[in-house]
């Protein structure tokens, strides 16, 4: 996270600087060259800056920049007056003062991918900050060949028709709506769908729904996907089938919601949740992206859902463990369906010869409460697997890069693999090797045992009966396994690794726990039979569909919402 902070500062600090710099230059100087290099110069970076920053206002610097070029251009023509060069002018201030409120209007519409539905103005007011830029650049470029400037009015004169095309839109979906509501309401309707995934996350965390959609598919019905950030759209639709809806607002939302939808599943506790759980004619569904012994998967938010589906009957005892108080009729045990693809090692594997170690060192969290993040001391630990003769897959979490520290301390330890590989010629795995062209069972699959810190990893880990250490990063010493339970199944790892030695015998080579890890299996991950795994979500996810399920009055005009057509406001629910 604070490496976020860092980029959005230095980005900003250079996009206003330069634009300071390029207009000072010019309109004080001779350097007119050197003052329309240092405007396109802040122009890259105020793109660098809307990449970091989606909301950068950038009006100010803009403006800087089209006076520093402007001026640089009247002086290139050393004409006096132009009347071309002022209308340009004229028409290039309104375009600076329209395009940030131009594209927070279009960021308030809903956009769709997976739909037969093609919402252009929505994404071109998302560009327009964009098509500026390269506005003021194309300038820049015919002010140092000379240009005339009926030129420049020409090309500003074009953008601005594209931007006013884009505003009288944009003013007719808000004042003037369609009677059965916006194209992508009309297409739902259409599509029927009888459930939604509702997701809100930081960016990154798109892991969180890839890795329930394959089960959602399996269900049978037909359902959307519903994100609430933008930058989800295009990466979970490449993902699926089903269409994905991008909804800004509750306004958006009372648009997708289609009087078909009975459930709608969750897998996290995001603060936006709360927008959708307010439609009570849904049956609110907790899903969660991991089963672990982390303070946040006994989160009291869960209480607010209508069911919790949790892989045993660990997870409940959590809930109780930590105080949460939630009435035993909401949980639903359904398993982890992700383990069904881990292949399951039922006999221990004593003093095998080189052996491959799947380490998946968590990040350090919001809090530091919930800090168990071991890479700081985790080049001593794989120093120790390396005189082993082990072969690592380093596997980090997907927020690791989000911190300065963490990412520079797997860099030293992907450097030390590759140097080992180097030397040895053992097949280390790491960077996108690990995290991108192999999934999380295939590292399972491939390894003999796991090191990781507490997380989800554990839990799908156990699946496979194969043996693990937990590092103990909060120092609990004897109460370790009294906070993390999960750990009393596996080998713990002291903070200062000075067990490790011990450790690393016991996980590679005399295995004392591997009967107790069966136990363990069933209590946090159900005892289903292996050929039909999965079908405990399933069927679970299907009786929410059909149980008691009453269809919910069509929205009217006077209702909440858009207004909708006649004809498809009695439209029945798919069977």
């Amino acid at each position: 996270m604070r490496g976020d902070l860092v980029r959005k500062l230095l980005a900003r600090a250079l996009a206003t600087g330069l634009a300071v710099l390029a207009f000072l230059v010019v309109a004080l100087t001779g350097a007119t060259g050197w003052g329309l290099g240092l405007a396109v110069g802040a122009l890259a970076a105020a793109a660098w800056e809307r990449r970091v920053r989606p909301g950068a206002d950038n009006a100010a610097e803009t403006a800087l920049v089209a006076a520093a070029i402007l001026v640089g251009y009247a002086r290139r023509l050393d004409a006096g007056f132009d009347p071309a060069l002022a209308a340009t002018a004229l028409v290039l201030l309104g375009l600076v003062l329209l395009v940030n409120p131009l594209r927070d209007a279009g960021g308030l519409e809903v956009r769709a991918a997976n739909l037969p539905v093609r919402s252009w103005t929505p994404l071109v007011a998302a560009r327009l900050g964009d098509a500026l830029a390269g506005l003021l650049a194309l300038l820049a470029l015919a002010a140092v060949a000379n240009l005339p400037a009926g030129v420049a009015l020409a090309a500003v004169l074009l953008v601005a028709a594209g931007a006013g095309a884009v505003g009288l839109d944009l003013a007719r979906r808000r004042f003037r709506p369609g009677a059965g509501g916006s194209a992508v309401s009309r297409a739902l309707r259409r599509h029927q769908p009888e459930f939604l995934l509702h997701f809100s996350a930081p960016p990154g965390s798109e892991y969180q729904v890839t890795m329930w959609l394959p089960y959602l598919e399996r269900i049978g019905r037909p359902f959307l996907v519903m994100v609430r950030e933008p930058e989800f759209l295009p990466l979970i639709a490449a993902a699926t089938s089903a269409p994905v809806v991008y909804c800004p607002t509750t306004r958006a939302m009372d648009e997708a919601l289609v009087p078909s939808l009975r459930v709608a599943f969750y897998v996290n506790h995001g603060a936006k949740n709360s927008h959708c759980i307010r439609f009570t004619q849904l049956t609110h569904v907790q899903l969660h992206h991991g089963d672990s012994d982390k303070a946040p998967s006994a989160n009291p938010v869960s209480a607010i859902f209508d069911r919790i589906f949790v892989a045993g009957q660990a997870a409940i005892d959590r809930y109780a463990r930590a105080g949460v108080d939630i009435p035993a009729e909401k949980f639903v045990v359904v398993g982890r369906p992700q383990v069904e693809s881990i292949e399951v090692r039922p006999e221990p594997a004593h003093g095998r010869a080189n052996p491959t170690v799947l380490y998946t060192p968590t990040w350090t969290g919001h809090n530091a409460d919930a800090n168990y993040c071991s890479l700081p001391v985790a080049e001593t630990l794989l120093r120790r697997l390396l005189d082993r003769g082990a072969t690592v897959i380093l596997r980090a979490h997907p927020y690791t890069s989000q911190n300065p520290a963490s990412a520079r301390q797997l860099g030293r330890l992907t450097e030390l693999l590759a140097a080992d590989r180097a030397r040895s010629g053992r097949q280390h795995v790491f960077g996108a090797a690990a995290s991108r062209e192999l999934t999380l069972t295939e590292c399972v699959n491939r390894s003999d045992a796991l090191i990781s810190d507490v997380s989800g990893v554990i839990s799908d880990y156990l699946y496979s009966g194969k043996p693990y250490a937990v590092t103990d990063m909060v120092g609990s010493g004897d109460r370790f396994c009294e906070q993390f339970p999960l750990a009393g199944s596996g080998y713990v790892l002291r903070r200062d690794m000075s067990n490790a030695d011990e450790v690393l015998t016991a996980l590679l080579d005399t295995d004392p726990l591997a009967s107790a890890r069966w136990v363990t299996r069933s209590r946090y991950l159900g005892d289903f039979p292996a050929e039909t795994y999965a079908e405990a979500f399933l069927t679970a996810a299907r009786r929410q569909l059909d149980e008691g399920w009453i269809p919910p009055a069509p929205r009217t005009a006077g209702g909440p919402g858009l207004p909708v057509d006649p004809d498809e406001a009695t439209l029945s629910p798919a069977t």
